[in-house]
């Protein structure tokens, strides 16, 4: 490596260190906020937040890889141009190109890392992350009860304490009993106490002076039932328990997890776009199927076959759903064969080291028999059921010839009918309203076969809406990295055009870069998700409007243009002047 490329390079790594944990605290901070309420004042440990705040910051860091090196690569090449370094490499013969050929390799590296970490190490974080969250948002907030308030943290119960003294002395205590889930026919008053916690802070005991409990029975009674009961029991002091179990973390097993989208990487949502097409194809198959039968009047000269496609999908769905059952079958089989053979092999064991289990060949002989008689038994049983049954058919034998007698009617008519007939079966029609129901039985079939079919139609679109979803999280894993890439295209040349370092212009144009690349990454996303685009062009859509801008900015930054001075600006407004007057001149 060269003097010159070990120079470009450490004044890049140093910024991009900087603003790369700038960002990432930036990112982790927003996050936090989302779910500020829900984890803080939970009485939890130190390393139970210093856990959830690492996978955050693991799970957000490809975020902040774009704009930490958009705004390190405008730092590091405004800085080279501000102290005229910039030129004199220029002027050395070096173009702009080769001066960003160190810094674009890292970059490069950079990128094929954030591939890695989006796709192995993220995946496995986003799952720690959900499960530890879930399991903080369910824990109930610590126990504090504050005076004249109630506090109803502890399940079934209600407390209010007006006076505290301390940290465990109380005063003027009201304790509503809702264990029964009757309201509030349970009540106990107290004049002072004591609240301390044992077993490891598992179990909370209240100790009660010189207080009173009401306690009324609900039940519902009639105007000669007896009243209800009601107690009212003095005391000088009593003691109640309240389980905390609902104040520890309890950690929910990962597997829960196990079907979002944010934890699989590559392997696994491909697998999971693979079923999501099965339950698709399925669905349209079962439509196909069933359109027969609730189309009848259409489908009576012809069929309804699914298109060639689904018919494909269909097969190969069934060729795999038949091989995983043989597998499953097999394994199976193998495992009650070895079962069998261990069980026999128990049994020669058993019967070897016990002689009194062996068989003598007389006792041999007497079963042979007894199984050979009681075959033959069976043999002319079978032969006596079987000709009864064979009498029995044959005894309900109808002729052919008898069968026709039976059925020939009595009257055939072969003229057809004549007006007054036909009158008469309008009025018989009319009458009888069959045309009214017929028409009312139609309609109704026709809205149950809309309904059925509107069904049908949101299933399929909610299958189809997380297909997309599942391509979305799949590209993004390419397009987060490729960013990288994009950003340095637009930061390096562009610190090269404006040639100031340090926080001021640097850190305002990677800002608003950095705000249109996040739009646009949300605004590609949601039409991917909703079907108006390509999930592939949706999620590569902020990336490729990007690369023009830093096609431009490199165009500029070798022409050494100037465009964020007002000369530059000046000047081609005379130009344009110009051009003006002389095509008004001639003409």
């Amino acid at each position: 490596m060269k003097k010159l490329d070990k120079l470009i390079l450490g004044s890049f790594l140093g910024p991009f260190l900087l603003t790369f944990v700038v960002v990432d605290f930036i990112l982790l901070t927003v996050n936090m906020l989302k779910y500020f309420d829900e984890i803080f004042g939970k009485g939890l440990g130190f390393w139970i937040y210093m856990e959830l705040i690492g996978y955050f910051v693991i799970s957000i860091s490809p975020m902040a890889l774009p704009l930490a090196v958009l705004l390190s690569s405008l730092m590091t090449f405004g800085n080279l141009g501000e102290h005229f370094e910039l030129t004199a490499i220029k002027s050395s013969g070096i173009s702009l190109l080769r001066t960003l050929l160190p810094i674009g390799v890292f970059v490069l590296i950079l990128s094929v890392f954030a591939y890695l970490s989006n796709n192995y190490v993220v995946p496995k974080v986003n799952l720690k992350t959900f499960s530890l969250l879930y399991d903080i948002r369910m824990k109930s907030p610590a126990l504090e009860i504050k005076e004249g308030v109630f506090y109803d943290g502890i399940p079934n119960y209600s407390i209010k304490v007006n006076e505290k003294i301390g940290e465990k002395n109380l005063r003027d205590i009201i304790i509503y009993d809702h264990s029964e889930g009757i309201g509030n026919l349970n009540v106990t008053l107290a004049d002072s106490g004591i609240m301390e916690s044992f077993n490891n802070e598992k179990y909370l005991r209240f100790i009660l002076f010189n207080g009173k409990n009401y306690s009324h029975s609900r039940a519902e009674r009639g105007i000669r039932d007896a009243p209800v009961e009601f107690s009212r029991t003095a005391f000088k002091e009593n003691t109640i328990v309240f389980n905390l179990d609902a104040f520890e973390l309890d950690r929910t097993p990962e597997d829960l997890w196990s079907t979002n989208r944010a934890i699989k990487n590559i392997s696994q949502i491909k697998d999971g776009l693979d079923s999501i097409n099965t339950r698709v194809n399925d669905q349209l198959w079962e439509n196909y199927q069933t359109a027969e039968g609730i189309y009848s009047y259409m489908t009576k000269n012809r069929s309804l076959d699914p298109p060639t496609d689904i018919y494909n999908r269909r097969a190969l769905d069934d060729t795999a759903r038949m091989l995983k059952s043989r597998r499953m079958r097999a394994e199976r089989d193998s495992l009650d064969q070895v079962a069998k053979m261990d069980s026999i092999r128990r049994d020669s064991i058993r019967v070897a080291n016990n002689p009194d289990l062996r068989i003598n060949p007389p006792k041999e002989e007497i079963l042979t028999n007894a199984v050979s008689e009681l075959s033959k038994s069976d043999s002319l049983f079978r032969q006596k059921k079987i000709k009864n049954r064979n009498e029995r058919d044959s005894s309900k034998v109808i002729s052919k010839d008898t069968l026709l007698e039976k059925e020939k009617p009595k009257f055939l008519r072969t003229a057809p009918l004549t007006t007054e007939e036909k009158s008469e079966l309008d009025s018989i029609l009319e009458a009888r309203r069959y045309m009214d129901n017929a028409l009312t039985m139609a309609t109704n079939n026709a809205r149950n076969l809309k309904n059925t079919f509107n069904t049908k139609k949101v299933t399929v679109e909610n299958h189809q809406r997380e297909f997309r979803r599942y391509q979305i999280a799949w590209y993004q894993k390419y397009t987060q990295a490729f960013a990288c890439i994009v950003m340095f295209m637009i930061g390096a040349p562009l610190g090269a055009i404006i040639k100031k370092g340090g926080l001021g212009a640097p850190v305002l144009f990677s800002i608003i870069f950095f705000i249109l690349y996040y739009m646009l990454t949300i605004t590609g996303e949601k039409w991917a998700k909703e079907g108006v685009v390509d999930p592939l062009l949706g999620t590569w859509f902020s990336n490729l409007a990007l690369i023009p801008f830093g096609l431009f900015f490199l165009k500029q930054a070798r022409k050494d243009a100037r465009l964020f001075e007002p000369d530059f600006y000046q000047s081609a407004w005379k130009k344009l002047k110009k051009t003006f007057s002389k095509k008004s001149s001639f003409a």
